[in-house]
């Protein structure tokens, strides 16, 4: 080496030490190292810089810095490549099993190589076994040396060796010993195999029979075959699942029964196959229908079972077909199931067929009950390409108008709303009389007319006696801006509150919110006349409560008030006869002018029947009068127990109304 190829390779002995490598590549070309300058160049793709030094200390023959290098950055891959070209084979094993396991196998089997290359095969023997390749390296290592091959295969009782070696004694035509290594190897096929060769035909089929072995089975068929012992051929292929060689046996032999079977057993095409042969023989075409059915062959399988009116297996059939099947098919056969009356079943088909105006039809016609799940089953998602937006809402309503026909109004009121006709989802549900969906349909809708239909409604329950309905009936006239009609309610408030509860200041609180409404209200020539009316109601109203006011501090002006409201023309639009006359009467009989009191109580029996005359006056006062006056006693009036209480919830909702 020339001075200068000497001073380049110290400066690349230097560049591992100071990891230059950009500088190395310069020294290693100056000295024409062709090699290391590949090596350097391949090692480019490591990541670790260390790693990269590392080769280049390598080609400069510096091992301990490349060892050194390794293992700084930790790459014991590169490591026990590194000792094993440099034979540090112990070093190796031991990186491979502390750091580098994913190459273990690798590192036994390398190790293994060159201890049989260097001729200590004992040594290498064990190393093929670590590596787990010595089922295949050690007969070959050893095929020179059969004794001490044969003791290896005894010594190690494993069954791929048990099997190779009995593989190798048959081909060396030493049957019995080769039957003695399958046996051990559990590899019943050769044994079959070999028995059969011997014509130990018995002793074959007791094996087959025992183990299940397919490839074995399938060997003594075919032996059976040969000897034309078709039971047993058909029975052994069946055990090897070699199912259509069987079916070919039974369609030659005419062995129908167990062709059925098998075909059942087989593949799609092999059923096929046996149904065809079936229809050809043209009997038991109920076992060609099931076979083209499982095969899934459906309209052949259709074809056959109409044309030999099998309704048993049109069911069958019927109930495997899907929205995936062909839909004249399934038109086909609803039509087939509607000839013989077995309308759900039509019914089904036709919904799968995607035919809804045709299945609807048929609820109609044979006044199906359309359930909960059918008229889902009917309903068209609104992505669906089936239908038109127009279509899919027409058919929407269809199902609607019928679901109300059957009385199912809980799904009527669904489908008219999905088809956004509220107005007519509000009459069925209305029909339901379920009033707690009612008020929150009604809440939901936010449509005039809606809320006007749920008040209505409301009003013809017993209202009364329920404040979340009183205030909803109010809360729902309010918002249809139903003000005429709130009026009524209000009146009929006032009205309940006389006749019930005699309770006239209520009454007229009733009607004072009653005139409000109606003077909002917009249709002002019948206004005018039911708003003079309501009016004068509540002026002679007004007097009575009055009257009823000033009773206790001077009676007589009470008294008198009560005596002019007798007089007027249309009192009983206001207040009832019942409730003056009473009062002239108790006051009468309290201050003892009973002969007045009596004049009154005629008046009040001339007007009132006698089974409501205790609900005005008291059958005590009655008869205090009676006797009073000096006129014979009356027969006890009926008491008929009337309260005159407060009712508080009127009172709580008449005060917790506000201006509509």
């Amino acid at each position: 080496m020339g001075t200068s190829e000497a001073v380049w390779e110290n400066m690349a002995r230097m560049c591992v030490k100071t990891q230059r490598l950009d500088v190395a590549r310069i020294c290693l070309g100056h000295m024409g190292h062709a090699r290391g300058a590949k090596a350097l160049r391949e090692a480019e793709q490591e990541p670790e810089q260390e790693a990269r030094v590392a080769v280049l200390a390598i080609q400069l023959g510096m091992l301990e810095d490349a060892e050194r290098l390794y293992k700084a950055c930790k790459r014991y891959d590169l490591l026990n490549k590194f000792y094993q070209a440099s034979n540090q084979w112990q070093k190796a094993i031991e990186t491979a099993e502390a750091h580098d396991r994913v190459h273990l196998r690798t590192t036994y089997y390398n190790y293994a190589k060159h201890l049989e290359a260097t001729g200590e095969q004992s040594l290498a023997l064990t190393h093929y076994e670590k590596s787990d390749t010595h089922r295949f390296e050690v007969p070959r290592m050893l095929s020179e040396d059969l004794q001490a091959l044969e003791n290896y295969v005894n010594k190690m009782k494993d069954k791929s060796l048990w099997k190779w070696w009995g593989q190798y004694l048959e081909s060396q035509s030493d049957l019995e010993s080769a039957l003695k290594y399958y046996t051990l190897a559990q590899d019943y096929f050769s044994l079959v195999r070999i028995y059969c060769f011997q014509g130990n035909v018995q002793k074959a089929a007791e094996i087959a029979n025992e183990t299940g072995n397919w490839a074995a089975s399938y060997h003594l068929a075919r032996q059976y075959e040969s000897q034309e012992d078709i039971k047993q051929a058909v029975h052994f292929y069946s055990r090897a699942q070699a199912f259509n060689n069987a079916i070919r046996l039974c369609k030659a032999n005419k062995l129908d029964d167990q062709l059925m079977n098998l075909a059942l057993l087989s593949s799609p095409e092999d059923m096929i196959e046996a149904a065809c042969y079936y229809e050809e023989k043209g009997e038991q075409m109920d076992r060609a229908v099931m076979l083209y059915h499982k095969a899934g062959h459906f309209s052949k399988a259709l074809e056959l079972a109409f044309a030999t009116q099998q309704f048993g297996a049109l069911q069958l059939i019927a109930e495997d077909l899907d929205e995936r099947s062909d839909p004249a098919l399934l038109a086909r056969c609803s039509g087939f199931f509607i000839e013989h009356a077995q309308y759900a079943k039509a019914l089904e088909l036709l919904l799968t067929a995607k035919k809804y105006h045709e299945a609807l039809q048929l609820c109609l016609e044979q006044n199906l009950t359309i359930t909960e799940e059918l008229a889902e089953k009917m309903t068209v998602s609104k992505d669906s390409q089936d239908l038109s937006e127009e279509s899919r809402r027409e058919l929407l309503e269809q199902i609607a108008d019928c679901c109300m026909r059957q009385g199912n109004y809980h799904i009527a009121t669904k489908k008219y709303t999905q088809a956004g006709n509220k107005l007519k989802a509000m009459r069925a549900l209305l029909k339901s009389g379920d009033t707690e969906k009612i008020i929150f349909f009604a809440g939901v809708s936010k449509q005039r007319e809606i809320y006007i239909m749920a008040a209505n409604y409301l009003q013809s329950l017993d209202w009364r006696k329920d404040v979340k309905i009183m205030s909803n009936i109010i809360s729902f006239y309010t918002k249809g801006r139903a003000l005429d009609l709130l009026a009524g309610f209000y009146d009929a408030c006032a009205q309940v509150e006389i006749d019930e509860y005699q309770n006239y200041e209520k009454a007229h609180r009733a009607l004072a919110e009653a005139y409000k409404c109606l003077a909002k209200a917009r249709s002002p020539v019948e206004q005018e006349n039911r708003l003079s009316h309501l009016q004068s109601r509540m002026t002679l109203m007004k007097r009575f409560i009055h009257a009823q006011r000033v009773y206790p501090e001077d009676p007589e002006e009470a008294v008198r008030q009560c005596e002019l409201l007798l007089a007027e023309q249309d009192i009983e639009d206001a207040i009832r006869h019942g409730d003056v006359l009473g009062f002239l009467v108790q006051h009468y009989a309290h201050v003892q002018e009973f002969h007045t009191a009596y004049r009154y109580l005629e008046e009040m029996q001339k007007r009132i029947p006698a089974s409501n005359l205790s609900y005005y006056v008291s059958p005590q006062t009655v008869e205090a009068v009676h006797r009073g006056a000096g006129m014979a006693p009356s027969p006890a009036l009926p008491h008929t127990g009337h309260s005159s209480t407060d009712n508080r919830e009127l009172e709580e909702v008449a005060d917790e109304v506000e201006d509509p």
